[in-house]
């Protein structure tokens, strides 16, 4: 906890005479006439290093005493999530309104000393837009003060913010920057005083935004996990905003926002966090679980994506997400992988097999390297031909040619689940369609793939290629390999043992890594089935069966 000299410290703030001068004194503030709830539940420790003076994001973290907003890179996600006060969350779920309050203004009024003048480069639409949602959901934290000239200067600015998003909204990238702005101006229009006449407009451009972004079946069109999270949150809060205010959200906007619950859900694995795709890492259990409880949304997972991409299979606690669609365009994510056809494998709450992840959206200490290897085919668990990503990955990160077309198909009896995926990716330079057949049985204890390269087009090889099929196992679970190298036992401390066969091939055991949660570098093992194909192709079979 803070002492009360730190407290003061953080608080070295001009007080009425300059917010006076700076925004006009004798100014009847506006005011609030909703305030919405937010129900999602903050991280105490982040919450308790606030206090202590320290805001964290990731593996970095800023000094609440030394901030300087004038002095922040609106382009650097530590120094974004300052600006947004998304972190007012976690300041809730360690303080008292009291106790938060003193901090929380404190905080708010260097930004107003520093920003709220006039626009500049903080006043970019997305960050306005998570600026007001998350103002106007901790009211109670920044607006608490006795001081007029503090409370005007913030709703008033807040006010102009408003004005600002609607007539620039549009303007911020599509995606979740553009969603953001939109909720913000919406949230506006809901709950500060004379915002009403504006709500229709807000409307309007949230599901402009929303339609431009999101497919139909309610993923981004980024394919980033992180980044759904944070669409989940985003219209949790914008759903708060409307009951707050007592207003009715209209059908489109809830069938958006369910689709988008049902989306995360079908990319969530058995130990309640996220699996790893398009540079993104599982994130961690009690922020999604306490997202998800929060948004007010119920949904069921989403199985069979279109668009999204992700095809999902579960029985009895084994639940496989298999990325069944081509990379994102680097316009909608610039992290996007070479991960077609790759896999995740779950018993309960013990993951299986993992692909190798990346940084998510929060800083880690990643080199740029190492980053890079990481969206690499390599790095995910699928069929890599003669070491070449299945979409090229050129040297400046922009993703090229590569898979193009990808064709799915699936089966449901009473026995098992069926999927078959292929796609195009190792046509243009092998000649050669890789296809993926898996089936999980209904008792949750076998996962049988196929993983078939067959010919297509002109192009042959002319001998053969080596190929690779890699699962990467994740860290805690220790495999031994059989003695006729066609199989291995795999066992970890959070599930039965499984045992892994293939035909056709040979196993290796080699060194792995895995990004967790929290950006960090765990070592780890992966299974790889390693042999040759010529230009006919070929067929390699494999299995996972629990032991008991």
């Amino acid at each position: 906890m803070a002492s009360d000299a730190s407290a003061k410290a953080v608080g070295k703030l001009a007080k009425g005479g300059l917010f006076a001068r700076l925004f006009g004194a004798g100014k009847q503030p506006l005011r609030l006439t909703a305030v919405p709830r937010d129900h999602v539940a903050g991280e105490r420790a982040a919450g308790d290093a606030l206090l202590a003076g320290r805001l964290r994001l990731g593996k970095q973290e800023l000094s609440l005493e030394a901030l300087d907003f004038a002095a922040l890179d609106s382009a650097d996600p530590l120094d974004r999530y300052a600006q947004g006060f998304e972190w007012l969350r976690d300041l809730a779920a360690a303080a008292s309104r009291e106790k938060g309050a003193r901090l929380a203004e404190a905080v708010a009024g260097k930004w107003l000393v520093a920003h709220g003048a006039r626009p500049d480069a903080a006043w970019a639409p997305a960050l306005w837009g998570v600026r007001i949602l998350f103002w106007t959901a901790y009211a109670p934290y920044v607006l608490s003060s006795r001081d007029p000239s503090y409370r005007s200067a913030l709703l008033n600015t807040l006010a102009r913010g408003a004005r600002h998003l609607e007539a620039n909204a549009d303007k911020a990238p599509a995606g979740l920057d553009r969603i953001s702005a939109w909720a913000g101006a919406l949230v506006a229009a809901l709950t500060l005083q004379g915002g009403l006449p504006r709500l229709s407009k807000a409307e309007g451009g949230l599901m402009r935004a929303l339609a431009s972004a999101q497919y139909d079946d309610g993923g981004l069109m980024s394919r980033s996990p992180a980044q759904q999270a944070v669409l989940v949150d985003r219209l949790g809060l914008v759903r708060a905003a409307y009951s707050a205010a007592k207003q009715a959200p209209p059908d489109a906007f809830e069938s958006a926002a369910a689709a988008a619950l049902a989306a995360l859900h079908g990319v969530t694995m058995g130990d309640g966090t996220l699996s790893s795709w398009q540079g993104g890492n599982p994130g961690d259990a009690a922020r999604l679980a306490a997202l998800v409880d929060g948004c007010g949304l119920r949904a069921r997972p989403l199985r069979a994506a279109r668009g999204w991409g992700y095809q999902r299979m579960s029985a009895l606690g084994s639940v496989v997400v298999v990325d069944a669609a081509a990379p994102p365009p680097a316009r909608l994510l610039a992290t996007g992988c070479a991960s077609t056809l790759a896999l995740e494998f779950s018993d309960g709450a013990q993951r299986l097999v993992v692909n190798c992840g990346g940084p998510g959206l929060a800083p880690a200490d990643l080199s740029p390297d190492l980053a890079a290897a990481l969206r690499t085919t390599a790095a995910h668990s699928t069929l890599v031909l003669d070491d070449t990503n299945s979409t090229a990955i050129g040297e400046g990160g922009a993703l090229g040619r590569g898979v193009g077309e990808v064709t799915t198909s699936r089966d449901e009896s009473d026995d098992a689940s069926r999927l078959e995926a292929s796609h195009d990716g190792y046509v243009r330079k092998f000649g050669l369609v890789h296809q993926r057949r898996l089936t999980l049985g209904n008792d949750g204890k076998e996962l049988r793939g196929d993983d078939r390269l067959l010919p297509k087009g002109r192009r042959k090889i002319r001998e053969a290629a080596p190929y690779a099929i890699r699962f990467h196992l994740a860290p805690g679970v220790e495999p031994t390999v059989t003695a006729d190298g066609m199989g291995a036992i795999l066992r970890s401390a959070g599930a039965p043992p499984w045992n892994f066969r293939c035909r056709g091939a040979m196993l290796q055991v080699e060194e792995s890594l895995h990004v967790d949660g929290r950006g960090r570098i765990v070592p780890t093992y992966q299974l790889v089935v390693v042999g040759e194909v010529s230009g006919v192709g070929g067929d390699i079979g494999w299995q996972f069966r629990r032991a008991s």
